[in-house]
């Protein structure tokens, strides 16, 4: 028996359609939907135990993976089966877990798990898109309380024209490529990145995107009404004492409102705020502390947020003194690193980044194998988060998922400015040493260094900076540079970078309902001030790329060169070019340019002698003479019946000069004529069709004696 199916239909301005239906699959699942967009389709069920854990947080797991059989094509490698979750499906698992976390009470500690699978793919619709508003559809379909329904979209603008969920071809000609996640009232999550677009543009394009996302958020409802609502389910709540938040915040606002307005450091300011609140803890029994503790902490914690909150709003007075919309003291260094191709320090206040760069061939590009994407990147940026940058202890399980999130943000600021004609694969590392306040800004900037240091020709220099907002609802307070607890007690935190003509990248996290596009833009504006500002004093450091890479960093020259070639170059199972690598100390990769039928060699080397030696050798390989040209050639081996010559501007391209082709006379040896290591000029005559092979000439250059002009006359008469 067939299943029944509920479906509905959204459909976009430009008439395409996204279906959302559930009944058919899954049906274990607490909440399950399937969303189609072509022949895009993905499965997403969720599941929330009924047993409270024991964590002191949300247990949310929020799963995207791409089936390789979605696209009709095999895993890559040994192992034919789908395995750890790539970088891409990283970065939208990301996406849906931040709009999604903050829907759930605060209260609500079930360990709850969003899965989202790719299960067939069309290549005009890009998945990743869907994938929040699948999440959300889930949720609405099951008993799991949840504040409402949200979805996301992607927009992108081709020739001034917005467009929403544009495919990958679209996205080539696109300078917009943003995704924003939100209900129906507000904004939640904005990512992506942009051809140096201004504050006004990049706000248009959120306020455009949001109105798609209102529609899909209705298309939710009413599929759940006509499935039938389920009854939310009901949880042990966290008992609330109104006494003891009350006793608490007497104790602690006044204080912490003191300490907040001190100006001191992190570790200062976190000591003096621990010490109040074990001061605060030391009044009540053993036994108290056991029933209530957890509470009295988190009313501290409230009371502290509290009163440094309305420090900001009511004084314009932040944690470290500064004024709302002042960055913290800049320190930068290039070239610290002696042996790396390029290196650079980046000090804002208590947060510093330690970048390097790699320069390789194409050899060296970072290859991508998704069902949904295939390519290689020639530009990429990583990005590391050690324990010791935040003074702490604990064990490394390989890159985190924050550590992919923010190389791929830093990586989206500054790929646009590396220019098209760079013939290097670019390798940029970020090694995060101190960390109090965006170290992805930090590695923006300090990435920006690195590349001029290492001799990249980039398009302009960019720098990032990390902004925060403070508001009550009447009043609100935007802050340039913010601090780690800043980012933590505020209501939006919002990463912008970009050169001085405008934005390349954005990360933003929205946390309250019905910020004005008003207030969006002025932020986005005082962002433009600090970046201004930021971008001086790297300018100040290294206010240009270097005209070329250091001397121990590899040198690239590319050449051309007709395909018939490239197995002459490559010699027998690789021989020849092995050798000549070996040889010249260099390294040399050959690919092919099918479309236009030649072959691209790199080569790539320390040493510049080394380099053109190669370079000698491909032109004699490739060096066709034309017929009916004079060139000049060195005689390399005599023999009885001609010399071998090469051709001088061609070492290695040889052609056998025939006795009869010496001089007019008759000659009886070689050597009468020629030496070893002569330096003459013949005429070169093409193939003879009498022996099938080449025929250069020196006697075709000079002119014939008189007696044998004569001779032949006689001869005639």
């Amino acid at each position: 028996m067939i299943p029944e199916t509920k479906k509905e239909i959204i459909t976009l301005d430009d008439g395409r359609e996204i279906t959302i239906e559930t009944g058919k699959l899954a049906k274990q699942a607490h909440g399950s939907v399937v969303v189609r967009m072509g022949k895009t389709m993905l499965l997403c069920t969720v599941v929330s135990s009924y047993q409270k854990s024991n964590l002191d947080f949300f247990p949310l797991t929020v799963d995207y993976r791409e089936k390789f059989a979605a696209a009709g094509r095999y895993p890559g490698g040994f192992m034919k089966r789908e395995a750890r979750p790539s970088n891409e499906e990283i970065l939208t698992m990301r996406l849906v877990d931040r709009v999604l976390r903050p829907l759930f009470p605060k209260d609500y500690k079930f360990e709850t798990q969003v899965m989202i699978q790719l299960m067939s793919y069309d290549d005009e619709v890009m998945p990743d898109a869907l994938a929040g508003l699948a999440a959300s559809a889930a949720i609405q379909l099951s008993d799991i309380p949840f504040e409402h329904p949200i979805s996301e979209a992607r927009v992108g603008r081709i020739n001034g024209e917005f467009i929403i969920n544009p495919s990958k071809k679209q996205l080539e000609e696109s300078d917009i490529d943003m995704i924003i996640g939100a209900s129906e009232d507000s904004v939640a999550m904005v990512e992506g990145e942009m051809d140096e677009c201004s504050e006004e543009e990049m706000a248009e394009a959120i306020k455009f995107g949001h109105q798609a996302i209102i529609e899909q958020c209705k298309a939710q409802r009413r599929l759940a009404e006509k499935r039938g609502l389920k009854e939310i389910r009901e949880y042990e709540t966290e008992v609330e004492d109104e006494t003891l938040k009350e006793k608490i915040f007497d104790k602690a606002f006044d204080t912490c409102y003191a300490i907040a307005k001190q100006g001191l450091g992190k570790k200062e300011r976190s000591l003096r705020f621990s010490e109040l609140k074990e001061e605060i803890k030391s009044e009540y029994t053993d036994e108290e502390l056991e029933e209530k503790g957890s509470l009295i902490s988190a009313y501290f914690g409230e009371a502290q947020k509290e009163a440094i909150r309305k420090l900001t709003l009511k004084e314009n007075v932040r944690l470290d003194g500064r004024a709302l919309n002042e960055v913290r003291p800049i320190w930068c260094e290039v070239n610290y690193l002696p042996s790396t191709h390029g290196s650079s320090i980046f000090t804002r206040g208590e947060t510093q980044a330690l970048a390097t760069v790699t320069l390789g061939t194409s050899r060296e590009a970072n290859v991508v194998d998704n069902p949904t994407l295939q390519s290689e990147e020639t530009f990429y940026l990583h990005y590391n988060f050690p324990p010791f940058c935040t003074g702490e202890a604990y064990p490394i399980r390989g890159t985190s998922r924050r550590e992919v999130g923010h190389g791929n943000l830093a990586q989206r600021a500054l790929e646009g400015m590396i220019p098209e004609d760079c013939p290097y694969t670019v390798r940029v590392v970020s090694e995060v040493l101190e960390s109090n306040g965006s170290s992805s800004m930090a590695t923006v900037c300090a990435g920006t260094m690195s590349l001029l240091d290492a001799g990249i020709q980039l398009k302009k220099p960019v720098s990032g900076i990390a902004m925060g907002l403070i508001s009550d609802g009447e009043e609100h307070a935007v802050l340039s540079d913010i601090l780690g607890d800043e980012d933590h007690l505020g209501d939006m935190d919002f990463k912008v970078t970009g050169t001085a003509d405008g934005i390349t990248a954005c990360q933003m996290d929205i946390k309250i309902k019905g910020l004005s596009y008003d207030i969006l833009v002025k932020a986005l504006k005082q962002a433009r001030e600090g970046r201004l500002h930021i971008l001086e004093k790297l300018n100040e450091t290294i206010d240009a790329p270097r005209k070329e890479p250091k001397e121990h960093a590899p040198k690239i020259v590319t050449r051309s060169i007709p395909a018939e070639f490239i197995g002459g170059l490559i010699g027998p199972g690789g021989k020849t070019i092995q050798e000549l690598q070996k040889e010249t100390e260099t390294t040399i990769v050959v690919n092919e340019d099918e479309e236009n039928e030649r072959g691209i060699v790199e080569i790539m080397g320390t040493d510049q002698n080394g380099i053109e030696k190669v370079l000698q050798k491909i032109d004699a390989l490739t060096f066709v003479p034309e017929k009916g040209n004079t060139y000049e050639v060195k005689v390399i081996k005599l023999l009885d019946f001609g010399a071998v010559v090469e051709y001088t501007e061609a070492p290695g391209n040889e052609v056998l000069l025939h006795i009869s082709e010496l001089a007019w006379e008759r000659t009886e040896n070689v050597t009468d004529v020629v030496q070893l290591g002569d330096i003459l000029e013949v005429k070169y005559f093409g193939i003879d069709p009498r022996t099938k092979k080449e025929k250069v000439s020196r006697k075709a250059l000079i002119p014939k004696p008189e007696h044998l002009k004569n001779k032949k006359s006689n001869k005639n008469q």
